[in-house]
């Protein structure tokens, strides 16, 4: 065994001086290249996911129910109806109120208004809702809010149906809002949608009607007491007329005087009794946040003005920072302190504008009831005097109190009246009426496509580079060089990729035709006894291609595989071994090719099949095995006569013979010495055709013996980790590594492919380069 500083000798790639295992070493640049080619190399992975995703895209827009959208948009102007006092306008601007909107767009999803449009549009008799056959529900009943528990619930569950579909969008910076309805059917989108805006005008008209009907109720009760009181009074005065004489005396015209002043009075505070607990009344009907609003003086509008800074200021920065961010943390508690100050000021000017009123009221009641208590005792004195005429005088001015407070009565109930057609008007106007849609507008087919085909990419992108990642095999020289620290002395594509050269060719059965011992696949047994021809329209095998049809692209890469040997070595060489880390990647094939491209230069050159375990020479050139190799290691035959002829000039070869029990011993035998010394003589040139190295010691053997060995590697089936083990076990064993030859090589827009490109070119026939030009 040769000593180990031969391993630095040419050809032979030393151990980097930072102790970096070339398998390990890492390219600092980054290189999109080598990911383009791993997704030019899975195009079809790819093209199958694109036609998956879309081809569900179809599928599910085929099956997926046509749903129609149709849009209603109505104005929302901010008024409210102001009843605080009698007398005021109806209509009052409610600018401060910031919850005003979303109050709008809630009660708009709220399942009382989808409730409403159940019973307008009679939903309960369409098929899309579970209807059909005829009413369910009983619609007087309804009207009346006498449903029974069975069909309140069956209401309500209709009513959440008509949910689902609606979608209510305030459009930004406007008073503008437009209810959007989604249903399979565009008739029924349409309905829905303008029947929502008409159910809601009509609701805001009979909300605000019952508002103003209380307060005409109470006026109407009012009037319809003093109307009492007059029509009484009216008939003892009367009865008094027909049955006294009475005439004034100076003390009953002192006692008419005071009556007179102390019913102005009285009639004054009656009136303003009225006018307060109407004004009570009607704040008891109104919610805290509108009492504060307009009762506040602008300090519940600057507190909600600094609310919504506030808010805004989160929202701008919660697309910055987490919830969690300290600085996150303390403006949310600045805005929930806010919060809570403006609810306390709420509720504290609401409870406190209450309670006035209410002292009000009672103040005013008091004042009537005090008016009251005088003008009883006044009618006492009357008694006590025993005046005739003062006491019709009283009866007198009772009926005339009570007929000006009627009148102011009847004219407050007037402008009760005239607010009342008022609130048939309505703040909210349809600007834009649903129409039935044409088209669909879920599911679009470009949508779905657009959406498939971007997945489908995504997905056949990210599998290409994952199935990348996690394929370690070969793939380019320079993966192979970075790997095994050894040159790669040649590059040959992979021929099925049909290159435009004139033939069809073939690998054979499996790959390069190796196969070896148990689990690793046959041989080429269709190459034997095949004669490979150029142009004629058979096929070509890899062996003998050099000689059948010297032009080819391939051939160019075998004698540049031929040039980088002789250069390889300032001494001359004669033997070289042929190896492979595995079977199935190209060593029979790089033997012969190479022996063949040798025979060229007119050179005697013997290939020696020394793969005695399945060998292949014998059927590569359709010889007999009877006899060869092993019949002169076992002292069988003389040298001279296992050497056979060839159909290529200058080209021998000495089969491997019969199939020995122990080919190692003889390889490593001094009769194996012998004979490589004895055709050393005879032969310019010898190639050694070896076993696989892993499998079998045989090359391990073989490798000392001659003056280098070549390793071949089959491009994208050699693990990374075999190809380094193969490289450590050779070095071990202190075999001179020249380099190695990658198999089978898919082209890639590398400085190989372009080698091979410039080789096509110049390997094209003249007569066609000619017609060309």
């Amino acid at each position: 065994m040769r000593d180990g500083n031969q391993l630095s000798r040419v050809g032979e790639v030393p151990p980097v001086a930072s102790g970096v295992d070339p398998m390990f070493a890492v390219d600092e640049q980054l290189d999109l290249s080598k990911y383009f080619n791993a997704v030019r190399r899975r195009w079809l992975l790819l093209l199958v996911c694109v036609l998956v995703t879309t081809g569900y895209a179809v599928v599910r827009y085929t099956l997926t129910p046509k749903e129609y959208q149709a849009r209603t948009t109505i104005q929302i102007e901010r008024k409210r109806l102001s009843l605080l006092a009698l007398g005021q306008a109806a209509w009052m601007e409610d600018w401060w109120n910031m919850e005003y909107y979303p109050t709008q767009y809630r009660l708009l999803r709220s399942r009382g208004m989808a409730e409403r449009v159940v019973l307008d549009l009679r939903l309960f008799d369409h098929p899309a809702f579970g209807g059909g056959g005829g009413s369910q529900l009983d619609l007087t009943a309804a009207d009346r809010g006498g449903l029974d528990s069975a069909s309140s619930m069956q209401l309500a569950r209709m009513a959440m149906g008509v949910q689902g579909g609606l979608e209510v969008t305030p459009i930004p910076e406007t008073q503008l809002v437009e209810i959007i309805y989604r249903s399979t059917s565009p008739e029924l989108a349409a309905q829905i949608s303008n029947t929502y805006a008409e159910v809601f005008i009509q609701w805001g008209k009979e909300n605000r009607t019952d508002t103003v009907n209380q307060a005409s109720s109470f006026l109407d009760s009012q009037i319809e007491t003093l109307r009492q009181e007059i029509e009484e009074g009216q008939k003892r005065l009367n009865s008094y007329q027909s049955s006294s004489d009475f005439a004034l005396d100076p003390a009953g015209e002192a006692l008419l005087e005071r009556r007179q002043s102390l019913d102005q009075r009285y009639n004054s505070a009656v009136a303003a009794r009225i006018s307060k607990e109407a004004a009570y009344r009607g704040l008891l009907n109104l919610s805290p946040d509108t009492v504060a609003n307009t009762q506040s003086g602008g300090r519940v509008s600057g507190l909600k003005a600094e609310l919504s800074r506030l808010e805004v200021d989160y929202e701008s920065k919660l697309e910055e920072f987490e919830p969690h961010w300290p600085e996150m943390v303390s403006l949310r508690d600045d805005i929930d302190k806010k919060k809570g100050e403006l609810q306390r000021l709420t509720s504290a000017i609401y409870a406190e504008t209450k309670d006035r009123a209410f002292a009000e009221f009672q103040k005013a009641k008091g004042e009537e009831e005090s008016l009251e208590d005088e003008r009883r005792k006044l009618a006492a004195d009357a008694r006590l005097q025993n005046s005739g005429s003062l006491e019709y005088t009283d009866m007198l001015t009772y009926i005339s109190t009570r007929r000006e407070l009627l009148a102011e009565l009847v004219k407050r109930q007037s402008e009760v009246a005239s607010q009342m057609q008022t609130t048939k008007e309505s703040n909210v106007r349809i600007v834009d009426r649903a129409i039935v849609p044409s088209a669909p507008f879920r599911p679009s087919l470009r949508r779905n496509l657009s959406i498939a085909l971007g997945f489908g990419l995504m997905a056949g992108l990210g599998i290409a580079l994952l199935m990348e990642f996690l394929d370690r095999t070969i793939k380019t020289p320079e993966e192979l060089e970075s790997i095994t620290g050894l040159p790669t002395l040649t590059v040959i594509p992979d021929i099925s990729e049909g290159r435009g050269s004139g033939g069809r060719f073939r690998y054979g059965k499996k790959g390069y035709g190796y196969g070896y011992g148990y689990g690793y696949g046959g041989g080429d047994e269709g190459a034997a006894g095949k004669q490979p021809v150029g142009e004629d329209g058979k096929e070509l095998a890899i062996e003998l291609l050099p000689h059948a049809n010297p032009r080819l692209a391939i051939c160019e890469a075998y004698r540049s595989l031929r040039t980088a040997l002789l250069l390889s070595s300032t001494h001359e060489l004669r033997t070289v071994a042929v190896t492979s880390a595995e079977p199935g990647e190209g060593k029979t094939a790089t033997t012969v090719n190479l022996a063949v491209v040798m025979a060229q230069l007119g050179r005697r050159v013997l290939i020696v099949d020394a793969d005695l375990r399945r060998p292949r020479m014998h059927k590569v050139f359709a010889l007999s095995n009877r006899l060869g190799l092993v019949s002169f290691l076992t002292g069988h035959l003389e040298v001279d006569r296992i050497f056979a002829d060839t159909l290529v000039p200058n080209l021998f070869v000495a089969t491997s013979g019969p199939i020995p029990p122990n080919p190692s011993e003889l390889l490593s035998s001094t009769r194996m010495r012998e004979f490589l010394d004895a055709v050393k003589q005879k032969f310019d040139f010898v190639i050694i055709d070896t076993p696989p190295a892993l499998p079998v010691a045989d090359a391990v053997i073989l490798g000392p013996l001659a003056d280098g060995l070549i390793v071949c590697v089959r491009a994208g089936v050699l693990q990374r980790d075999d190809a380094k083990m193969c490289r450590e076990q050779l070095r071990y064993a202190g075999v001179r590594i020249f380099g190695t030859v990658l198999n089978r090589y898919r082209s890639s827009p590398t400085r190989y492919s372009r080698r091979y490109q410039y080789y096509g070119v110049y390997s094209e026939p003249a007569e066609k380069s000619s017609s060309a030009a």
